[in-house]
């Protein structure tokens, strides 16, 4: 809107100053020929007249039609005319009719009117003529009906914009929850032929994700079903197993199988995924309250440094999945001490895990965020499917939130979750 106004501006300026250069000269020619015919009438008048009778007729002449006349004086001082290509052009054409001695002024004496010279025998006089009749007055009207079509101008202008702004909104909306692993309403396919395409180009695409989506939830799920079965069978197996022959293998075969439980688990979490979950006002310090004496229970040691309680909007289960999965990475990689730490700013609630670990390599902090990445020889443990960090990271972004990794100076790593508030 404010591009289209500074250009109706500068066209509308520059109409005006085109109308303006272009009746320029025609209207000086005008009140030239007008002021020409006004001294000649009053010179022929007073050469018809007797000598005595002039000074009686000058009298009788000024003051007609706004025209006066005044006996000249050869000492008096004339002011230069003023910059203005009108008045020089004006000017110029009296003199090229009556004469190169022709004096032209302005407002000669303080008394306002166009004031031109003329001699009869030894006699000077001025002829002072209005300058209602010479000047060239501003055009208003032109300026208003300028501003009527700018006016008029930047209302179809805004319709238009809005017709296409309204669907570009639209699908900013939706591509942010694309992103933020949502599948977005079908848009309207409305609008400009382009945007109908784009809008048409769009639902097509998030057809295809969701499609792709439920195949690989569909698929995922039914690979860790069959998994299972058979694990569950090996596990009957090796705890039948007698305790004298077998016990050196029998403890590492039964971790192995519920490692192997666990990824299969965070398979079934990476695609059952969160977002039908309802959000809720939340009392952040009483969930993660109760995140804490769950983990006490299980004899972790897991210290609490909380800000003042705030209501947060958010999805309670998915938060408590993100949380423990941190946790559990902090127990897992880190030390056996992990501490939660709460920050409310104006705009964001910050929950950072803090635990005393070797901490990562900084090449590898982002790429750990990504499903299937890992760090086992940076952070000494051999467990996992590389997808925690990676739902992590998908519950933070379905609260419009980010996660980030940081080494800390005294040792370790923090993982920070900052959600907007």
């Amino acid at each position: 809107m404010l591009l289209i106004a500074i250009l109706l501006f500068i066209g509308q300026f520059a109409a005006l100053k085109l109308f303006d250069y272009f009746e320029r000269e025609p209207r000086a020619v005008a009140a030239a020929l007008q002021a020409i015919t006004i001294v000649n009438f009053t010179k022929a008048s007073l050469l018809a007249s007797h000598e005595n009778r002039r000074l009686a007729l000058l009298s009788e002449l000024s003051g007609k039609e706004g025209v006066r006349v005044y006996a000249a004086d050869i000492l008096e001082e004339i002011e230069p005319l003023p910059n203005d290509p009108f008045i020089k052009i004006l000017a110029e054409k009296i003199r090229s009719t009556l004469g190169k001695d022709t004096l032209v002024a302005i407002n000669h004496f303080g008394v306002p009117g166009l004031w031109v010279s003329f001699n009869i025998d030894q006699d000077d006089y001025w002829v002072v003529i209005p300058r209602i009749q010479a000047e060239r007055h501003f055009p208003w009207q032109w300026l208003n009906w300028g501003a009527l079509v700018i006016l008029l101008s930047l209302l179809g202008a805004y319709i238009i914009a809005e017709r296409i702004n309204r669907p570009l909104r639209l699908l900013a909306k939706a591509a942010d929850r694309v992103r933020s692993g949502e599948i977005p309403p079908q848009l309207p396919e409305e609008g400009i032929d382009e945007l109908r395409e784009v809008s048409r180009t769009f639902n097509q695409m998030t057809d295809a994700l969701a499609r792709l989506d439920a195949e690989r939830t569909l698929l995922l799920a039914g690979i860790s079903h069959d998994l299972r079965t058979p694990l569950a069978r090996l596990r009957l197996s090796v705890e039948m197993l007698p305790d004298k022959e077998t016990s050196s293998l029998k403890s590492g075969m039964v971790q192995d199988i519920t490692d192997m439980d666990n990824i299969i688990n965070q398979f079934l979490d990476f695609v059952r995924g969160v977002e039908g979950e309802a959000t809720q006002m939340i009392d952040i310090n009483a969930l993660l309250k109760s995140i804490y004496q769950r983990h006490t229970r299980a004899g972790k040691r897991l210290i609490l440094k909380l800000s003042p309680t705030h209501l947060v909007g958010l999805r309670p289960l998915a938060i408590q999945r993100l949380l423990s999965n941190l946790i559990n990475n902090a127990f897992a990689y880190g030390s056996k001490e992990v501490t939660i730490a709460t920050k409310i700013n104006a705009e964001s609630l910050e929950i950072s895990v803090l635990d005393n670990g070797p901490g990562i390599p900084e090449v590898h902090l982002k790429r750990l965020l990504r499903p299937f990445e890992r760090m086992d020889t940076a952070r000494g443990n051999e467990g996992g499917s590389g997808l925690g960090l990676a739902i992590c990271d998908r519950i933070a972004k379905l609260h419009k939130g980010q996660l980030t990794l940081h080494n800390r100076k005294e040792g370790g790593l923090e993982a920070k979750l900052t959600i907007p508030i």
